[in-house]
């Protein structure tokens, strides 16, 4: 477990299987690994459908408001039955009915309860469900759904115990993660604030002496030639103050808040495992000062969108993301040098899926447009663009 952040404890007191009680302690214990938190929620998932029997299993983690699931993690589909489906559930229908209402859910089977959507096309049969929220200290991170066990008609109480105590489990993991996430934030602010501390006493300080040392200079009787040059050369240093004024602001203005360049660099290093390396990420203009909180949520989604596409589909080596903006505009840009849109699977963005329909539907419902490339070499490149207040 990581320095600092704190490990609860998880319930075990229902669990009266010694085999099954010994195989719960183990993965608990995988708190303390330095494991990514995909990964660990994965296991987690795993074991809880090993341990009960169930055919298939979930855990959807929520957004920061609760109101949708940000992340959805599977257990027991196939690579092709993935891409059949298509994008991960928004949240409705029983997963739905779990976020409004965090509670054990248990049916025989899942086309009775009153509030189903039924399953997209491509997705298996399913019948028998288990829900559970994911919560520790009073806050509810997600839930944790097995389905289809394939032993008896539906799951016991002994199944919703077991699973109790991974949801208790996974809690903890994506509590720790945020914590840790938080403390790295405030580290990061801490740096921000002593490099604008820093440039403004040193840098544009000295700029400023060396334009007035300048100005001195380019007066007659030096050359009309050397007048224009020396003159170029301030107003490039007046620029150049600008700019770094510009920074500074941005700089401090971020130590106020989480910042969206942060969480674009917490998302990009959480799906770290799902791409395979470590896409380059580059910002320009006011990233942290001009996106809205409604229009940031959307940036966030289509970037893990884009980035799980990458690691599910383009069987790419390097990838870059580039988020600026210029005037009243916000783009993202998403690129990789993988298979390209021809060779790639069916069911990604690159082939007009769900996942770009998706991205397509929350750009429009800004104002802005998405635009898919593939050059016949390879590679794909997915340009979302969007107005932003001026």
């Amino acid at each position: 477990m990581r320095a600092g952040i704190r490990l609860a404890t998880v319930s075990y007191e229902h669990i009266e299987d010694p085999q099954k009680l010994r195989r719960l302690l183990d993965a608990v214990l995988l708190l303390e690994a330095d494991l990514s938190l995909p990964v660990l929620l994965r296991h987690f998932v795993e074991e809880a459908c090993a341990m009960t029997g169930a055919r298939y299993g979930a855990l959807g983690v929520l957004n920061s408001d609760r109101t949708e699931l940000a992340e959805f993690i599977t257990v027991g589909l196939s690579d092709d039955e993935e891409r059949r489906i298509g994008a991960p559930p928004a949240g409705l229908g029983v997963l739905g009915h779990l976020i409004t209402d965090p509670a054990v859910l248990r049916l025989a089977n899942i086309s009775d309860h009153s509030e189903r959507a039924g399953f997209p096309p491509g997705h298996p049969p399913m019948t028998s469900f288990l829900g559970i929220p994911v919560s520790a200290h009073d806050e509810v991170y997600g839930n944790l759904y097995l389905t289809d066990k394939t032993e008896g008609l539906e799951f016991t109480p002994d199944d919703e115990a077991l699973v109790r105590a991974f949801s208790q489990a996974a809690a903890l993991a994506i509590e720790n993660a945020r914590l840790h996430e938080r403390v790295q934030e405030l580290a990061l602010l801490e740096d921000r604030n002593r490099i604008a501390r820093d440039l403004h006493d040193a840098v544009i300080q000295r700029l400023f002496a060396v334009g007035l040392s300048l100005q001195g200079v380019a007066r007659p009787p030096v050359p009309d030639h050397v007048v224009e040059r020396l003159e170029r050369a301030i107003a490039d240093i007046d620029d150049t103050i600008r700019q770094v004024r510009s920074s500074i602001f941005e700089l401090s203005s971020a130590s106020t808040s989480s910042g969206l360049r942060s969480r674009i660099l917490g998302l990009v290093r959480e799906l770290r495992q799902v791409v395979g390396f470590d896409p380059a990420v580059s910002f320009d203009g006011p990233v942290d000062t001009s996106i809205p909180d409604d229009v940031a949520e959307h940036l966030l989604f289509t970037l893990r969108e884009a980035l799980t596409n990458i690691g599910r589909h383009a069987h790419a080596s390097h990838a870059e993301v580039s988020v600026r903006v210029s005037g009243a505009s916000l783009t993202l840009e998403v690129s990789d040098d993988g298979r390209g849109m021809a060779a790639a699977s069916e069911g990604g963005p690159e082939q007009g899926g769900l996942g770009l329909l998706n991205l397509r539907t929350r750009a429009e419902k800004l104002g802005g447009d998405v635009l898919v490339e593939s050059p016949p070499g390879g590679g794909t490149s997915v340009l979302w663009r969007v107005p932003v207040p001026g």
